[in-house]
């Protein structure tokens, strides 16, 4: 970007750069993001989101302000604004690891067989110790497993969509499928109390 393109995006205010991420100007989405980047970021840590997690939360919210900025209300803060797509990111995210943890916890055979109210610490301390003996079990795994495992397991995705996704043969799904999920009872079978 050129000297006088930058110091007209930084002269810019926050509504006049929204209207042109509106018209499709992406330089104005970039002064968007450096002046509101290091915010999101520390308010994503404060919600405690992971650092690794937040870097995607904070894309994710930029990618959203294009979709979105068409309907700013210039009424309001550019700052609120950026500030409750973070927000709904962030609820995304949770919700996604939510349900990734329940199918972790039912493919583990971890599926609470008693209402949350009847539920003992003892029992709460008992999955959360077997959660995480499977996050480092499945941290061991081979990056071309986990790959598998998690679009074949925990998002549902079957044998020849993997595959398509991946771009190997639906066999090879299944094989490294069958691998990760025998290192993990194995890994697990080593954990148990």
């Amino acid at each position: 970007m050129t000297a006088p393109a930058r110091m007209a995006r930084e002269t810019l205010s926050d509504r006049e750069l929204i209207a042109a991420v509106a018209r499709g100007n992406l330089e104005a989405l970039g002064g968007l993001f450096e002046r509101y980047e290091p915010g999101l970021r520390r308010y994503l840590g404060r919600l405690g989101i992971a650092p690794s997690d937040a870097d995607d939360l904070v894309q994710a919210s930029f990618l959203e302000v294009v979709r979105a900025s068409s309907r700013f209300d210039p009424q309001y803060s550019a700052r609120s604004w950026l500030f409750g797509i973070a927000s709904i990111m962030a609820r995304r995210h949770r919700r996604s690891v939510g349900r990734a943890a329940a199918r972790i916890a039912t493919w583990m055979g971890l599926q609470r067989s008693q209402p949350s109210a009847q539920r003992t610490p003892a029992d709460a301390v008992e999955s959360d110790r077997a959660l995480r003996a499977f996050a480092r079990a499945f941290e061991r795994l081979a990056p071309k497993k986990r790959e598998v495992f998690v679009l074949v397991t925990l998002e549902g995705l079957s044998g020849e969509e993997a595959a398509l996704a991946l771009g190997i043969p639906v066999n090879t799904v299944w094989t490294r499928l069958h691998h990760a999920r025998r290192e993990l009872r194995v890994a697990l079978g080593e954990h148990a109390p």
